[in-house]
């Protein structure tokens, strides 16, 4: 196994994008808020799962031509930048609508196995998630060394433990404070409103970071 030279580096930018509110930890909040700690517990069980097979598919896919081609590279840093830019003005711009349907999860909790499937679908389908593995985590792969595609599905595996330990606290912390959450939808709104925030603040470094490596 070949580990990147820049992990540290790494973890630290996982970190910023994994605090930040974005669809994950926003439904991991909402089953906190409907349902309570258990729920939200497995929920982040199911999204990380999720989360981790849609980084290795990436991995397998990207993995290759990154190897080869500096072309692909760049636009994929332009690409996922500009469209975290984009997520975070819609997510800004829908804050409201946003907190609203958090507030709105229905009375009936759902199952173990229902709580991990719907996690493990938002994990997956994660457009957030989708620019950080195609956008980001390549920045951090040593290309000279070879391996990219285990680099990058070892480097997508930290941020699966990360994002476990995050999200769980998150959906620990809103279970707990379910109440006090929940009877005032501008606290959700400024929730939704940092996260887009945060992801147009990474989105514009990612551009940068491709214009200077130009």
């Amino acid at each position: 196994m070949v580990i990147p030279s820049r992990l540290p580096e790494y973890i630290v930018a996982a970190m910023v994008i994994i605090l930040a509110p974005g669809p994950s930890v926003l439904f991991v909040i909402a089953r906190a808020i409907a349902w309570g700690r258990k729920t939200a517990v497995f929920t982040v069980a199911g999204n990380v799962t999720g989360a981790f097979a849609l980084s290795t598919l990436v991995a397998i896919g990207l993995g290759p031509i990154l190897q080869k081609s500096d072309l692909a590279y760049a636009a994929i840093q332009w690409g996922g930048g500009l469209y975290l830019v984009y997520l975070g003005i819609d997510a800004i711009r829908h804050r409201r609508v946003h907190a609203e349907d958090m507030r709105n999860q229905g009375d009936i909790a759902p199952g173990i196995a229902r709580s991990m499937r719907d996690g493990f679908w938002v994990g997956a389908l994660n457009p957030k998630g989708l620019v950080f593995y195609a956008a980001i985590l390549p920045q951090f792969v040593d290309r000279d060394k070879g391996h990219v595609a285990l680099q990058l599905i070892f480097l997508g595996a930290i941020f699966s433990i990360l994002a476990f330990i995050s999200d769980g606290s998150w959906g620990l912390l809103a279970g707990t404070a379910r109440q006090w959450l929940a009877t005032d939808p501008k606290r959700l709104e400024k929730l939704r409103a940092t996260g887009g925030t945060v992801m147009i603040i990474l989105g514009i470094s990612v551009v940068i970071s491709a214009i200077v490596s130009a």
